[in-house]
């Protein structure tokens, strides 16, 4: 029998002259071909992508014609990809949004959630409001998923497994990855979460990177999510959070999601090459650490940017602002 492939050192945490802590992760870079460039720790692992796939999950919207029936914006088509900090500028556009629907906030299933932002939060304990299902991470994919759910005249309950937009989902997603999902998970904000091996998630991302170069509706439409990413990092994420910093950084020439428990993900056009990362133990700063060691790796990043230093080698200060470590990638994960 086959021995299981170990995952690779990614982020080590470094305490005075001790290596205090250190994070195991799986890696894979594809180019637009789908072809394995480079790899780090078992390819074949199958996880969930989480939110880092939420381009895909945006991929009906467009080849289905529903976009370009209601008119949606490059913010809008931004906001269908985010996991956003539920700012005002998130919630009012997906507000907007639902009214061009002419639908509400309770015509969105993905449950209502304490937003992220400190303005707006402040804001909601001052005037003693609770928060909405806008303030959701999600809502922008799921005022999505509404859209295509009206296009298609399908019914209310859009996140059911045998729902139209959600087997629309399935597909493009299979389409993309090059594989047929083993299984699936509900996510967080109650939406089916497809899984696939790290190798067919960075094959999908390489598929994106390398769109502009065919002619179908798909890649169209890959271009149209990826550019409007790129191009709105504000609306991916917000203010403090890793894939708004890594984008307006690279000046708008990479795409980049994260996903939950350590999944991260680019799509670096210029290259035609696509990453995806899991990070074993699921935290959040060795992932954002190793797709920012990768990005700098690949030039696709610079090294000195505020976002590299930020989240490739940040020192560790503790709560009197004294210098007591670093956090830094593994000498393995850089090339």
């Amino acid at each position: 029998m086959t021995s299981p492939i170990a995952p690779a050192p990614f982020t080590e945490i470094w305490r005075g002259s001790l290596l205090e802590s250190q994070h195991l992760g799986h890696a894979v870079i594809c180019n637009g071909k789908g072809e394995v460039v480079r790899v780090w720790g078992n390819p074949e692992q199958v996880i969930y992508p989480r939110s880092s796939c939420k381009m895909v999950q945006a991929l009906p919207l467009l080849t289905s014609g529903a976009a370009a029936r209601y008119g949606l914006t490059r913010e809008q088509l931004a906001l269908a990809c985010a996991s956003h900090n539920g700012a005002r500028i998130h919630i009012d556009r997906v507000s907007n949004w639902l009214e061009q629907l002419d639908l509400s906030e309770g015509d969105l299933r993905c449950g209502a959630q304490k937003p992220r932002d400190s303005e707006v939060l402040h804001s909601l304990i001052k005037h003693d409001d609770s928060p909405c299902q806008i303030h959701n991470n999600c809502s922008g994919k799921h005022a999505g998923f509404l859209t295509l759910s009206q296009h298609l005249g399908a019914g209310s309950e859009y996140v059911e497994i045998d729902h139209p937009v959600q087997q629309a989902c399935q597909e493009a997603f299979e389409e993309a990855t090059g594989e047929t999902s083993p299984t699936y998970g509900i996510d967080g904000c109650s939406a089916p979460n497809f899984a696939c091996s790290i190798t067919g998630l960075a094959r999908a991302m390489g598929w994106f990177a390398s769109a502009h170069t065919r002619n179908g509706r798909a890649d169209d439409a890959a271009v149209q999510l990826r550019e409007a990413m790129a191009l709105h990092p504000e609306l991916v994420a917000g203010e403090g959070r890793a894939c708004t910093a890594l984008m307006r950084d690279m000046g708008g020439k990479v795409s980049v999601k994260t996903g939950a428990e350590g999944v991260f993900v680019a799509i670096l056009p210029e290259q035609e090459l696509g990453i995806a990362l899991k990070v074993v133990d699921g935290t959040t700063r060795a992932a954002e650490n190793a797709i920012t060691t990768l990005l700098v790796s690949l030039g696709a990043l610079d090294g000195n940017s505020p976002s590299a230093k930020s989240y490739m080698s940040a020192p560790i200060t503790n709560w009197n602002g004294i210098h007591c470590g670093e956090m830094r990638p593994a000498a393995g994960l850089q090339f």
